[in-house]
């Protein structure tokens, strides 16, 4: 038994060539490669095997690029003229805010009463378009003591202290005054608060505002001129000192001294600054009027003219905080026509102005009897022959023709 072992020992033993072989490649081995290995065998090696060489590692993936951050230059200083234009810039359109919100306020606070289309029997519509502006002795909105201060008597309701057509078109602005106390043909009429009717009769101008108000005063002008009045604006007494305050007053010129117990007017010869009082009593005043209440018709003329002039200077319209106070004063009274919008007011306006500057023509209607004798005391009469050829060309549109003035 011990021999088969021995034989069999002996037949597989290797060679000596070959342990030495695998006894070196053992001992080269480092130590490092065997940690963590699991134990086993080292296999045969005769020598002649090829090794593989290990693949190659990946390779590593290249860096992302680096965000590129921009910078941005530092600012210039803006120069003085850049700061002026930038804040103009603002202001304008700061303006233009405020005066189109304070457009659309207006427009909504027009009290529109006057209906012109009430009458039945009105003229035909001419050329051009006409304005009639009444300036009303109402109390309204006034104090007890405002009425005492301005001396305007305690009278209830509201009659007519001045009358103009205005007048624009092609032919050029005329701005005419109608005495109140014309004598004219009173159309007929239903009194409103008593349905009583009345057929038409001889009175003076005045006295159609006080039966039936702006729809018959308005009956009474287009039946004795001829012209189809095409908006109605009237203004009281508070409304008319409010917009002569809110403007700051107005610059009148006298020639004389005027000293009138009646209106409280007391004002030597020369220039003045008239507040919203004193305006009130030079538009009223006429016992001191040579001519009566033609005197005062163009007083009255006057003083409106310079109103337009001053309301339309550059300090008062593109100013819309000094504006708007005296938009809001003429508000408070104004009474306008169903149609009237606020450009046809600023339309108005501009005429008025224009005939301030000298492009139209300031009139009163030819007069043949300053103090005419009637039944409902002193009159104005007309000249009806120079006074129908005024109204023609109105209504044409045509240069007017003054008249020469009353004897």
């Amino acid at each position: 038994m011990s021999d088969r072992l021995d034989g069999w020992a002996a037949a597989n033993r290797p060679s000596g060539r070959a342990w030495e072989i695998s006894t070196a490649q053992t001992q080269s081995i480092p130590a490092s490669a065997t940690q963590g290995v699991p134990t086993r065998p080292a296999p045969y090696r005769t020598g002649q095997e090829t090794s593989t060489p290990a693949p190659a590692p990946a390779p590593a993936p290249a860096p992302a690029p680096a965000p590129t951050i921009r910078r941005r230059a530092p600012k210039e200083p803006l120069s003085r003229r850049r700061r002026i234009v930038r804040l103009a810039i603002v202001a304008v359109s700061a303006l233009l805010l405020a005066s189109g919100s304070a457009y659309v306020w207006a427009d909504t606070q027009l009290n529109r009463e006057v209906d012109l289309g009430r009458s039945p029997d009105r003229p035909p519509a001419g050329k051009g378009t006409n304005y009639l502006i009444v300036g009303s002795d109402s109390r309204d909105g006034l104090s007890e003591r405002a009425r005492k201060n301005l001396r305007t008597g305690s009278a209830e309701g509201r009659r007519t202290d001045s009358m103009m057509v205005l007048h624009t078109g092609s032919g050029g602005t005329t701005m005419l005054s109608l005495p109140r106390d014309s004598w004219v043909t009173i159309p007929g009429f239903v009194r409103p608060e008593t349905g009583r009717r009345y057929n038409p009769s001889r009175n003076k101008l005045n006295a159609a505002y006080s039966m039936g108000g702006a729809d018959l005063l308005v009956a009474a002008i287009e039946r004795n001129t001829g012209l189809r009045i095409d908006h109605y604006a009237e203004i009281g007494f508070s409304g008319f000192v409010d917009v002569v305050d809110a403007v700051g007053g107005v610059r009148m010129c006298v020639d004389r001294n005027i000293k009138d117990p009646k209106s409280g007017l007391d004002l030597q010869k020369g220039c003045h600054t008239l507040d919203g009082a004193k305006a009130l009593a030079f538009v009223r005043q006429r016992k001191q009027e040579a001519d009566g209440d033609l005197g005062r018709t163009r007083n009255q003329q006057k003083f409106l003219a310079a109103l337009a002039d001053k309301a339309a200077t550059p300090g008062v319209l593109a100013n819309p905080f000094a504006a708007f106070p005296t938009v809001r004063a003429g508000l408070d009274t104004l009474i306008v026509d169903k149609d009237m919008g606020l450009p046809d007011l600023m339309s108005l306006f501009d005429a008025v102005k224009g005939v301030t500057s000298g492009n139209g023509e300031q009139l009163n209607v030819p007069v043949s009897n300053p103090n005419l004798r009637t039944s409902k005391g002193s009159a104005v009469q007309w000249n009806v022959t120079q006074a129908r050829r005024l109204f023609d060309q109105l209504r044409n549109d045509q240069p007017v023709t003054p008249a020469p003035p009353t004897p």
